[in-house]
């Protein structure tokens, strides 16, 4: 009896460390099902990757993929971001002109470059282009953010110029960046010649489906183009007060809620031309097409719904 009472305290103490073991394990398994619940799909863009492309996965049919969907772009390619699979490809090799999707190029090494809070005064040299432009005036100021955004949302001809003879001192100068950035890229088989993508007179300027992609690639991981390039309208204020706003050119950002932006381009010797990009919680990809008609824009949202919906 007394022995029976000795042992009483022993068992509720095991008893209580028994249960108390028991309900913290209940404890530790809670969180574990609120994170498998926190990874369910949403139709939410997923977020910028934050590690640099990898070199690209040569293109390769899936098996069991469903056919890309038809398109009339002289040159295309779709590309995975993340892996740099290459889903589909129609001669992606053949050099064009690309007209302003030349502007991704601009664009990055202006970003790359910082001092994005900098004043850049605009010279009459700088508006000696057409037909896009912001109008700016010789003499006035704004910062080289702001043209990057008039730049890549406006497409604006004379904010081109007035960047790069910013960045490089002149334009020749800064074609010289371009080629050299382009090279480093793995972009070897083009020629620019000018900022904004226009003709120049006696010189070559032509790309590639497949150098624009590679290009585009490291402007999607740049944390100062991606917010730019995705953005659908502009509020512009001129330094005489003023207010415009521009749209941006984009019509698959406005048409495709997954889209995340990039570039338009258009000349008579190009054709339409665009680099779009979009992004579900599985997939990022990139589609460049080039030398299409007024199709350009159901044939990249054709392209950007097809690769992301594959296994």
């Amino acid at each position: 009896m007394n022995c029976r009472r000795r042992f009483r305290p022993f068992r509720t103490f095991v008893f209580a460390l028994l249960l108390s073991a028991l309900l913290g394990g209940w404890s530790l398994q809670l969180p574990a099902a609120r994170a498998k619940t926190s990874r369910r799909s949403t139709s939410r863009p997923a977020a910028t990757p934050a590690a640099p492309p990898q070199p690209e996965i040569p293109f390769t049919y899936l098996p069991g993929a469903p056919e890309p969907p038809h398109n009339l772009a002289r040159s295309a390619i779709v590309v995975e971001i993340r892996t740099g699979r290459v889903l589909y490809e129609k001669n992606a090799d053949e050099r064009r002109p690309v007209a302003s999707t030349t502007k991704l190029l601009t664009a990055l090494i202006i970003a790359e470059a910082g001092g994005l809070d900098q004043p850049v005064q605009f010279e009459v040299i700088d508006t000696l282009c057409e037909p896009t432009k912001l109008g700016a005036k010789p003499g006035e100021t704004y910062t080289r953010r702001q043209l990057l955004q008039a730049l890549l949302v406006h497409s604006c001809n004379d904010v081109a110029r007035a960047l790069a003879r910013d960045n490089a001192g002149d334009l020749d100068n800064f074609a010289a960046r371009m080629n050299s950035r382009s090279a480093s890229l793995g972009a070897v088989n083009s020629v620019w010649s000018s900022p904004n993508g226009l003709p120049t007179p006696g010189q070559l300027q032509f790309s590639t489906a497949r150098d624009l992609v590679r290009i585009a690639r490291v402007s999607y991981y740049n944390s100062v183009l991606r917010p730019i390039m995705r953005t659908p309208r502009l509020v512009w204020q001129y330094n005489d007060g003023h207010v415009s706003e521009f749209e941006n050119t984009n019509k698959v950002l406005r048409r495709f809620p997954l889209c995340t932006g990039m570039k338009t381009g258009y000349t008579n010797a190009a054709g339409h031309c665009l680099v779009s990009s979009a992004s579900n919680d599985t997939r990022d990809v990139i589609a460049v097409c080039l030398g299409d008609n007024k199709s350009i824009w159901t044939d990249s949202q054709g392209l950007l719904e097809w690769a992301l919906s594959l296994p």
